[in-house]
């Protein structure tokens, strides 16, 4: 099994990822995320300040893992981050796809409220290429992510 590097950008040094139950669920349901996007996660942890801070993690999967993955922004996966976001939770280890970025939010926002139909919301985010993210959702899949250390970031205005 080939091991590969994730990132996770934040306020402060994760040594210890934890899955967390919050107010909101996210796109996948209450987890811990990363992203294989360095700049994606350098541009996040500074995202609520001025200085932040880059967490890298090499991840190796020990064949166990219930994985589900979306290669693309599509229907099962609009029908699924509609579903986590309103508290549906799934018996998946990992989830690997497509974030709900700035860029999308709102229209998946619309298509929920059913202010705008399915055709509809595909059209406003045809061009749209979000950051891939992973969602570590069990202690088993967490137990698969390897702390390698942290940096601090400096965002425009640090």
């Amino acid at each position: 099994m080939e091991r590969s590097i994730l990132y996770a950008g934040n306020t402060e040094p994760i040594v210890y990822p934890e899955i967390r139950k919050t107010k909101y669920t996210k796109d996948f349901s209450w987890g811990f995320y990363c992203t294989r996007a360095r700049a994606y996660a350098y541009r996040t942890a500074f995202r609520r300040g001025k200085i932040g801070v880059l967490n890298c993690y090499s991840f190796l999967d020990n064949g166990c893992l219930n994985i589900l993955k979306f290669e693309e922004m599509n229907d099962e996966w609009l029908d699924f981050v509609g579903g986590c976001r309103r508290g549906y939770v799934h018996d998946y280890d990992i989830v690997e796809g497509p974030m709900v970025d700035d860029t999308i939010w709102d229209y998946v926002n619309e298509f929920f409220a059913d202010r705008i139909d399915r055709e509809t919301f595909w059209l406003n985010v045809l061009d749209k290429q979000p950051a891939i993210q992973l969602s570590f959702h069990t202690l088993s899949a967490i137990d698969c992510l390897t702390y390698e250390g942290s940096e601090q970031v400096v965002g425009e205005n640090g």
